[in-house]
């Protein structure tokens, strides 16, 4: 079992610190699919998860927003007609938290239910 399953967001502010290289390497193999990018200086986590038809997308990008909701951590989301395109950082340190690990990691459980 993966050790992200059991875990939750915690409460973060522009003081807590970013993951550092070995910490995001040792984090990469929990989250497959899932791909390590750098956005305007920022480092992100993305994946683009394919759908049947745009109605499987829209419902798909709901039940990740009320995920997001629940935990109080918030993706980029983009919508298209066969694919939603989900993208996990902290905003408020401007780069990747551990929190991020667990919301991609429970976006991916989403998508396979």
């Amino acid at each position: 079992m993966n050790h992200l399953s059991n875990l939750k967001c915690e409460a973060c502010n522009a003081n807590a610190k970013r993951l550092t290289s070995d910490e995001i390497q040792s984090l990469m193999p929990d989250v497959e699919g899932w791909d390590l990018i750098t956005d305007q200086k920022t480092l992100k986590l993305k994946r683009v998860f394919a759908t049947k038809n745009y109605t499987h997308s829209v419902l798909f990008t709901n039940v990740v927003a009320e995920l997001a909701e629940a935990e109080n951590h918030h993706p980029l989301i983009i919508l298209e007609y066969a694919s939603v395109t989900v993208y996990w950082w902290t905003h408020k340190i401007n780069g990747l938290h551990k929190n991020d690990f667990i919301m991609a990691y429970q976006t991916s459980l989403l998508f396979q239910k």
